[in-house]
């Protein structure tokens, strides 16, 4: 016998996130319960300060993070993005085995492995690397 749940879907867990600013050169921002849709946006705001910084690192501490989707995912990829464009590297610390395997998956683990270049984002495409003068 199959059982199907019928009604309202589980709600997020809600998502707290904590920054430690005692390091300027790497603030840590811990990030406990679900990043979803529901969730992402205050996240994505502390990133979006942090970044204006331009901080040489940003460290995220998912230690405690209970669940990710498609949207918490973007939040992580916007990090990068963003601090591509300031020189800021992006870490992640304590990263629980199901997050990992969502960014080995999905090629964001590779894309946060990219080192920081002056001009954008490295895509390790040669044919889009900046051409020195001769």
């Amino acid at each position: 016998m199959i059982v199907l749940a019928h009604g309202r879907n589980p709600e997020p867990a809600p998502l707290s996130m904590a920054v430690d600013r005692s390091n300027p050169d790497a603030p840590l921002i811990r990030v406990t319960g679900d990043l979803a849709y529901t969730t992402a946006g205050p996240l994505r705001n502390e990133v979006d300060r942090i970044l204006a910084e331009l901080p040489p690192a940003l460290v995220f501490d998912f230690a405690d993070l209970h669940f990710i989707d498609s949207t918490g995912l973007g939040v992580i990829v916007h990090a990068w993005r963003e601090g591509q464009t300031g020189g800021t590297v992006i870490e992640l610390r304590t990263v629980p085995r199901f997050l990992e395997t969502i960014l080995d998956l999905t090629g964001v683990a590779g894309l946060l492995a990219r080192p920081v270049t002056d001009n954008g984002p490295d895509t390790g495409d040669p044919a889009e690397r900046p051409v020195a003068p001769a």
